[in-house]
């Protein structure tokens, strides 16, 4: 539950600054960036404690028969379990006040986040593929057109609303690019960043933030 000292008169401006505790929460993902960094990055932008649990590749054959659909993030609240990485980031975007102002900002929002996953999807298909000619053949359209179609949207996206994907203002579509870029890049083995100033500025103001900053220099180092 939220401490009362930290549930008052706060607002994006402050919220670094203030305390926000909430019991019994422990994220359960891979010992990696990938899906899981946004969440985290999220509580840590919100200041709210939790158990960042990372499980040994290994363990994984073991653990998945536990976990929702046999995937992970999983979010563990006081008992209660919840799955899927954009539903737990919106949730907790919720409760750190980077969501709209109404339905509608909610949806521009939405829309951005999940134009980000499509994104992802394309690349890990190429990425995961483990049939030679299959991933020879998603490739020459995927770095060809996929990419460059989905950075130039994105770019010019990001230049319309000042360094940010939605509303003109730090929102968690940020959070969920910022988080996963780094995933994307080694993916993709490239820099998804050059010759795209205005992308490279959405992440450059989240990880300006003060508690941002801090948990990128101390936070586990993964390639991904």
């Amino acid at each position: 539950m939220q401490n009362k000292k930290s549930s008052r008169n706060f607002s994006d401006t402050y919220l670094s600054k203030i305390k926000l505790k909430m019991s019994g929460i422990k994220l359960t993902y891979f010992p990696s960036k990938a899906l899981g960094e946004s969440i985290r990055m999220l509580f840590k932008y919100g200041n709210i404690e939790f158990e960042d649990y990372r499980f040994d590749r290994a363990i994984w054959p073991d653990i998945k028969p536990n976990m929702p659909f046999g995937q992970t993030p999983v979010l563990e609240e006081n008992g209660k379990i919840a799955h899927q990485s954009v539903a737990i980031a919106r949730y907790i975007a919720k409760k750190v006040k980077l969501v709209g102002n109404n339905d509608w900002e909610d949806l521009e929002i939405d829309a951005i986040v999940d134009t980000i996953n499509d994104f992802r999807g394309k690349i890990a298909s190429y990425h995961y593929a483990t049939d030679n000619a299959v991933k020879e053949a998603l490739k020459e359209p995927l770095f060809k057109q996929i990419i460059p179609f989905y950075l130039d949207k994105l770019e010019e996206i990001a230049k319309n609303n000042n360094g940010h994907f939605a509303l003109g203002r730090l929102t968690w579509a940020d959070f969920y690019f910022v988080g996963m870029h780094e995933y994307l890049n080694f993916m993709t083995g490239m820099n998804l960043l050059e010759d795209h100033p205005n992308i490279a500025k959405v992440v450059e103001n989240v990880f300006s933030i003060p508690s941002i900053k801090t948990w990128v220099e101390t936070r586990p180092v993964t390639e991904a």
